[in-house]
């Protein structure tokens, strides 16, 4: 079993060939594919950390789709004074394919 953790949209995300993640937005290049920089991989019993044999391996993945996330509101209340103040939220999101890893 071959998989890698790797830096995507600000968190680190375990994926495989073939699973589909949701991240931070990203734009890919003009056909929709895109570069992960990988932290950690496992192949098989053999784990790989060491940064220089890292930059070797090369996470590939295209773009899916562009969709936003659930609505999230923020509200801020203070006792007594009449101040009241409510926000929404909602954080543009990206979703992706794991083509290869190599």
């Amino acid at each position: 079993m071959v998989y890698a953790v790797v830096r995507a949209g600000g968190r680190q995300e375990k994926v495989e060939v073939g699973s589909i993640i949701t991240v931070n937005r990203v734009s890919g290049d003009a056909e929709g594919k895109l570069e992960l920089p990988a932290v950690l991989l496992v192949d098989g019993d053999k784990v790989t950390t060491d940064a220089a044999a890292l930059a070797k391996v090369t996470v590939s993945a295209e773009v899916l789709n562009d969709l936003r996330g659930p609505k999230i509101v923020i509200q801020r209340y203070k006792n007594k004074t009449g101040y009241k103040s409510r926000q929404g939220h909602r954080q543009d999101l990206t979703r992706l394919k794991v083509t290869g890893i190599k």
